[in-house]
């Protein structure tokens, strides 16, 4: 008797327990036993979020498309490609540096060739054309200047590494002074949509006339007064030229009644330059 008691008692125990997890609590909604299933809702919300994906990605696509567009556009306008610039071989650097250095016996035309690209015209790359800017030239004849530098500073018992950071950053703010003297012009003209580094290379051919004239300091001092007269005056020519004959035929908008006293003006302030930059001390400020 006893042992049908305790079965009986852990019958209803569990019977209890099942029927208490089966069941919902008091207070709490059951579930409607013959709730139908909406066949139009789910098809309704299908389409509409697939229609307002579809919108929002056009137009996502659609704005993010002319942004770039135009990022595109006006990088190429200002900035082009910097590959563009390091397209030459030996035989452009030798006729280049023929120009600059020697510009009075350039005999040929100043005007870049163009050729047709992508349905629009565009200059042809340096290496086919020798009055194309270039990247190369500049920075081969800066690196040479501050190796220049640093010499006549060893033979003047003057050398430090210290002295030859000033010397490296006393070259850029000159190429710097010189870039800001072309683009300011060009900009007080109506026409600063010449690419930026058109003007960067243009400004940087400064450094090879500056190592022929270190150079001649270095292996007979008083030809140096010679040689950076020489230097700036061809520079002077070599930039009037090029700004006269390229930059303006380019962008066809200058002021034909202001231009001539800018492009002197250009000439006449490469001497202070060329003096500043030619003047190897430790002292970089003089």
């Amino acid at each position: 008797m006893l042992l049908k008691a305790c079965s009986d008692c852990y019958f209803l125990i569990t019977e209890m327990y099942s029927n208490m997890g089966t069941q919902p609590g008091p207070g709490m909604p059951r579930p409607a036993a013959d709730a139908q299933p909406n066949p139009f809702g789910n098809a309704f919300y299908g389409a509409g979020s697939g229609l307002i994906r579809g919108g929002l990605g056009a137009y996502g696509e659609k704005i993010l498309g002319s942004s770039s567009e135009y990022v595109q556009s006006n990088i190429s306008r200002y900035f082009s490609d910097p590959q563009y610039y390091f397209q030459v071989n030996d035989q452009y650097v030798r006729n280049k540096l023929k120009v600059v250095l020697f510009p009075f016996l350039h005999r040929g035309h100043w005007t870049r060739i163009t050729e047709p690209v992508g349905g629009r015209l565009s200059y042809k790359p340096p290496i086919y054309d020798i009055n194309a800017p270039d990247l190369y030239i500049p920075f081969m004849a800066f690196g040479t200047y501050v190796v220049l530098a640093g010499f006549t500073l060893g033979l003047q018992g003057k050398f430090t590494p210290e002295a030859l950071n000033w010397l490296f950053i006393k070259g850029l703010f000159g190429w710097f002074m010189q870039f800001m003297l072309l683009k300011v012009t060009l900009l007080s003209l109506g026409s600063g949509e010449a690419p930026l580094l058109d003007v960067v290379a243009y400004a940087g051919y400064t450094f090879t006339g500056l190592c022929l004239a270190v150079l001649g300091r270095i292996v007979f001092s008083y030809s140096y007064y010679f040689l950076i007269l020489w230097m700036c005056m061809c520079m002077g020519v070599f930039l009037v030229k090029t700004m006269k004959r390229v930059l303006f035929a380019e962008m066809r908008t200058h002021d034909s009644s202001r231009h001539h006293y800018l492009l002197i003006f250009i000439a006449f302030a490469q001497l202070p330059l060329f003096l500043w930059l030619g003047n190897i001390t430790v002292n970089w400020l003089f």
